[in-house]
């Protein structure tokens, strides 16, 4: 098993699209900040430096980081700094936080390859940093499109 984080805004669809792919779980919750334990409440404040972020725990030889990276480059914006949709907030930044050097390496390259296909109307504001503790988002977070029977967030 191989864990991957991403954070593309709103949290409860980034995990629906996450979970269209063959991925043996996603947990919703929050990555990058400098409070330990951080509430829903404390990160929505965007004073923690938190990111709401999806973790992804994969099979890679199931399902590929660049998959799970073509997923994220397609489930937002990544050209939109601290916001995505109606959020704003530095909580809603477009990151992916690498694990080992490899995923470092993959997502470099993978968004200098979108950037350098002009694909994008704008350039990628998507940032790439280390992955520091993942502090699991509440219960009521988790899996909550699902739970309402939507399949994604409402822009």
């Amino acid at each position: 098993m191989t864990i991957a984080t991403f954070g593309a805004g709103c949290f409860w669809g980034v995990e629906a699209a996450f979970r269209e792919l063959d991925i043996i779980d996603a947990a919703v919750g929050y990555m990058g900040g400098t409070l330990d334990n951080p509430s829903y409440e404390d990160v929505c404040t965007g004073q923690s430096g938190h990111v709401e972020v999806v973790q992804i725990e994969f099979d890679p030889t199931i399902t590929s980081y660049d998959q799970l990276l073509a997923k994220f480059w397609s489930c937002h914006n990544p050209t939109q700094h601290n916001r995505q949709g109606p959020d704003r907030g530095s909580q809603y930044r477009s990151v992916i936080f690498y694990h080992d050097e490899a995923q470092r390496e993959t997502a470099e390259a993978s968004k200098k390859s979108l950037d350098d296909s002009k694909e994008l109307s704008a350039p990628i504001a998507t940032r790439i940093e280390a992955a520091t503790v993942f502090w699991r988002g509440e219960d009521y977070h988790q899996r909550y499109l699902e739970k309402r029977g939507q399949a994604h967030c409402r822009l």
